[in-house]
């Protein structure tokens, strides 16, 4: 059930009063704070034991607001909050005169998006002004797409969580840096590179030398507690047997079920469509985790337009010592 209008009004004045407040959005669990009370956004970063230089994105209940946050949208800009908003896109810009630097990590640039998802619309129009929100986990840890998944994160260090179900989306959202000359897509998400292509077709993909920091952009992130490597689809088998074979049990996410029998802690089918694999990738992740494996395997994902975020989450995701070692392996089909 979605919380109560009283549980909503209870939570922006837990926001006004300084508190930290857990969310959904259609993509992940947010720990949001009042993105003008520095106190509050310091909470924030201890609570995830998150660096300070790394920017949050700033939550509104409407683009009106823009304004109080950013400096006047390019056209491109204009044209992706039109089509795109709300929903899962943040967009990079000029920051307005006053936005804190602990929000902005000391850039120029503020990360601000309107999330779709219901609860987290209440809460924001009951609130009246900007969250600052990064997911609701430890850092460089799983996301959460469930309020249990925070639970699990937080336990009792954290007093407020509203909570809206599963996530729809379970990936942090596409990030696209309006702020230069060229747009550029820093992040993928489910909003696609093809996607964002069809309403301004200048976009570039990736970062220049110059694009600010956004969320989510270090090489180690997203990550188990059990180590990650990625497999190729045809070496997960005997990746497998040579892993149990060493006294190493594995525990698989794979798009398909295992051919034969295998010897494993536990192995997910995860299907062979892009969203869905998106949506449970975390939940996976996390069942994975507890399955007490010396190893997760993950089958590589597919090259194409609607796999972009996912590989990138998992690339993120991967473990550098059990990656190498396996390509030191030289295990067919391994990826590096």
């Amino acid at each position: 059930m979605e919380p109560t209008q009283a549980e909503i009004a209870s939570a922006a004045a837990a926001l006004r009063a300084g508190e930290v407040v857990a969310f959904p959005t259609e993509t992940v669990y947010g720990l949001g704070a009042s993105a003008r009370d520095a106190a509050a956004v310091r909470r924030v970063f201890e609570l995830k034991r998150r660096p300070m230089s790394h920017p949050l994105i700033v939550h509104l209940a409407d683009a009106r607001q823009l304004p109080q946050w950013a400096e006047p949208l390019s056209a491109a800009a204009q044209r992706l909050a039109a089509r795109f908003w709300p929903g899962p896109l943040t967009l990079v810009l000029p920051r307005a005169a006053g936005v804190s630097d602990l929000v902005t990590g000391g850039q120029s640039t503020v990360a601000v998006r309107v999330p779709v998802h219901p609860v987290a619309q209440r809460l924001l129009a009951e609130f009246g002004d900007g969250i600052a929100a990064p997911s609701a986990n430890r850092y460089g840890h799983v996301s959460p797409t469930r309020a249990q998944h925070v639970r699990d994160e937080f336990g009792a260090s954290l007093r407020w969580l509203l909570d809206g179900g599963d996530c729809d989306v379970g990936l942090e959202s596409t990030i696209v840096d309006c702020s230069g000359a060229v747009p550029r897509l820093l992040r993928p998400g489910s909003i696609t590179l093809a996607q964002l292509r069809t309403v301004v077709p200048q976009i570039e993909a990736g970062a220049a030398q110059d694009s600010p920091r956004v969320p989510g952009s270090d090489a180690a992130h997203y990550a188990p507690g059990t180590a990650l490597a990625l497999v190729a689809d045809d070496a997960i088998e005997g990746t497998v047997a040579r892993s149990a074979a060493a006294g190493r049990r594995c525990a698989v996410l794979a798009r398909r079920p295992p051919r034969g029998a295998v010897s494993v802690a536990a192995w997910i089918d995860a299907g062979a469509d892009a969203v869905h694999y998106g949506h449970d990738l975390y939940a996976n992740l996390r069942e994975l985790d507890r399955a007490g494996a010396a190893r997760i395997l993950v089958q590589a994902p597919p090259d194409g337009d609607a796999w972009d975020a996912v590989r990138d989450r998992l690339r993120r995701a991967a473990d550098p010592a059990a990656q190498s070692e396996l390509n030191d392996a030289l295990s067919p089909g391994v990826l590096t």
